[in-house]
């Protein structure tokens, strides 16, 4: 199993490059960073310091979207940076949640973000593509490559990663919710003639180390909320009682009264207080050493082939190294 580490780009960008320098050197084969222009720092700025300063860690958004920056664009800073660093860069994309809502933008429609991923990738390898009916190629492209993984929870849009994408990211670490995304995805790649185990599966989580289970709940809530975003729109999709989403993952959206992006993805956020600890249990790993393991293990059984550690809350050098220690050392046996 791998393991990448997911930071939010606040200033000083020099600690975000610290940390992940940090993770390298504890066996992290991952950066990823969240991708919202107002809210953070701009990420693709700051990859190209995290490439300069590691010597192998591959790095990417968690995610970006078809829709705050022009398709040739993105494609060509993914080229740029993998040309300078061999290509060491991972697309990690979805609808959009905060960077679009945030600029009073809906998230993008599942048709647009297909259509996406196509062409970011085939720009960013070098060939053709169609953007907004135009053909276009990015000529000094040479030996270009660039996985694209999508993030989903819905099953239009999970259809739509075993299609499509080289990657599948969950944001969330639930047992139970795993098996069924993943066999969505997997399925619906056999049904487009896929090999389904061609796609790279990335559960992405908090993780937090420790014996005070109180006081890790309370530094990781905010997860519960963030992933309610998207919950809420499945809801407002299908419906609370369709069957076509697991109620073990809806359910729980029920006390949601709004949300405030100025607080998102951080400890302490006020809008997350209709999360109950079950959730926070569920969705994330908490806990001493063997409890992570315990969970890595069966999520590993379950085909996952990524775990990618949230690390915003009071404990992240400490978290970083013990995974390094204990955690990543015990999965790779």
């Amino acid at each position: 199993m791998d393991f990448g580490l997911v930071l939010q780009t606040d200033p000083p960008a020099s600690r975000v490059v610290s940390l992940m320098q940090r993770a390298e050197r504890n066996g992290f084969r991952y950066g990823w960073t969240f991708d919202s222009a107002v809210l953070w720092q701009e990420p693709f700025v700051i990859y190209s310091q995290i490439l300069a300063n590691t010597t192998t860690l591959r790095v990417g958004p968690m995610v970006t979207n078809p829709g705050t920056r022009t398709w040739e664009v993105t494609a060509s800073t993914f080229a740029t940076l993998n040309d300078m660093f061999g290509n060491r860069t991972v697309c990690g994309i979805g609808r959009g949640d905060s960077a679009m809502r945030v600029a009073g933008r809906k998230p993008n429609t599942l048709a647009r973000l297909g259509q996406a991923i196509d062409a970011i990738r085939d720009l960013a390898e070098g060939r053709e593509a169609e953007v907004d009916g135009q053909p276009l190629r990015i000529p000094w492209v040479k030996d270009g490559n660039l996985p694209v993984w999508m993030a989903a929870y819905g099953p239009k849009a999970l259809a739509l990663a075993g299609q499509k994408a080289d990657g599948f990211i969950l944001q969330l670490a639930d047992p139970y919710l795993t098996e069924w995304m993943v066999k969505a995805v997997r399925d619906a790649a056999a049904e487009a003639g896929r090999d389904p185990a061609s796609v790279t599966i990335c559960v992405a989580a908090p993780a937090y180390v420790g014996d005070d289970l109180a006081h890790a709940r309370e530094q990781c809530r905010w997860f519960g909320g963030m992933v309610g975003n998207h919950v809420a729109d499945l809801v407002s999709r299908y419906g609370e009682h369709s069957g076509m989403v697991p109620e073990a993952l809806t359910a729980y959206i029920k006390g949601r009264h709004g949300y405030d992006y100025s607080h998102h993805g951080r400890a302490g956020n006020p809008s997350t207080d209709f999360v109950p600890d079950e959730i926070v249990d569920r969705f994330c790993l908490l806990g001493p050493v063997e409890a992570h393991i315990e969970k890595l293990r069966a999520l590993r059984e379950l085909g996952v082939d990524q775990f990618a550690v949230y690390d915003m809350h009071d404990a992240q050098e400490t978290t970083i190294d013990a995974y390094g220690a204990e955690i990543i050392p015990a999965l790779d046996r």
